[in-house]
């Protein structure tokens, strides 16, 4: 979600401020904190709160939003060097890690990503561009969806973060996905 109009410089610190706060919040306890610890944190009221940021997943959204934007753009140079198969590898393996920086932001990453922030938009548009250049290529079957990446990444998270998986479990359970969707 991004704001048509330009807001008033205090609407503005405001808005910085819940951002900074969230960040904090959800970096010390997890995506599932109260919203109302995030609105104490920032100094602002509940209402304050709601008005910018009207869902916990919008408020998700956009605290990830450089996050995003940064996985997004690591994952266009990362893939210029790699075939189509290892380039979609590298950007599972790489958004598992990334959706572990908040505790709890798994469960709810398909609907975060839908909130359309451009680091949202980003990434959605990257696992596109990536997953139709593999099926173009014949390496991926052409029914898999970006959707079905989306929710693979949100099972392999969930299952990382219960129990403190290390990045080659990580590598181990994409690959056991990708060696389910490839054409053989």
């Amino acid at each position: 979600m991004t704001e048509v109009n330009p807001l008033r410089a205090d609407a503005q610190r405001n808005r910085e401020r819940i951002l900074a706060a969230a960040e904090d919040v959800f970096l010390e306890r997890g995506a599932g904190v109260s919203l109302e610890d995030v609105a104490k944190r920032a100094g602002v009221g509940i209402g304050t709160l709601y008005r910018r940021f009207p869902t916990r997943d919008a408020l998700l959204a956009a605290s990830y939003n450089d996050r995003f934007l940064s996985f997004a753009q690591a994952s266009r140079e990362r893939a210029a060097g790699l075939d189509p198969a290892s380039a979609v590898r590298a950007y599972l393996e790489e958004l598992v890690l990334h959706t572990s920086v908040y505790r709890g932001l798994t469960a709810s990453l398909g609907t975060v990503l839908q909130v359309g922030t451009p680091g949202c938009h980003a990434t959605i548009e990257e696992g596109v561009r990536l997953l139709d250049h593999a099926q173009k290529a014949g390496v991926i079957r052409s029914d898999i969806t970006f959707d079905d990446l989306v929710y693979v990444v949100t099972a392999i998270s969930l299952a990382v973060e219960r129990d403190g998986s290390p990045k080659s479990r990580i590598a181990h359970l994409v690959s056991l996905f990708l060696d389910g969707i490839s054409v053989r």
